[in-house]
């Protein structure tokens, strides 16, 4: 197999998706298709958006890179990606503390109380 081979196959099955059965492929891209790009109450921008703060949340860096350029190219400015990325830092950082306090229940300490 050649080098062009090879990097034709992986523009078509990305690594991601390489380990899933094609028909449970196809399921997942009807369903993200039909979720994303089909009009609802929320624009394409503002869906964007939303895109690029669960994905960081998620922590995937492919969809992260892939959701801030669509989100620009949709016209979302710099300063509102920020924005996005704040609201997902926030809700990160909410994560810490509520696992953080429930430990804390369960181990029955107040440290700082």
């Amino acid at each position: 197999m050649s080098d062009d081979d090879i990097q034709t196959m992986a523009k078509k099955t990305p690594p991601s998706m390489s380990m899933v059965e094609p028909r449970f492929r196809e399921i997942y891209k009807k369903f993200y298709k039909e979720s994303y790009f089909t009009p609802t109450a929320l624009d394409l921008k503002t869906k964007e958006l939303i895109a690029v703060a669960a994905s960081a949340v998620a922590k995937c860096e492919g969809c992260l890179e892939g959701h801030i350029k669509k989100a620009l190219e949709v016209g979302a400015t710099k300063q509102e990606i920020s924005d996005a990325l704040v609201v997902a830092i926030g809700i990160a950082a909410a994560g810490v503390m509520d696992m953080s306090d429930r430990a804390a229940i369960k181990l029955d300490l107040h440290h700082f109380e």
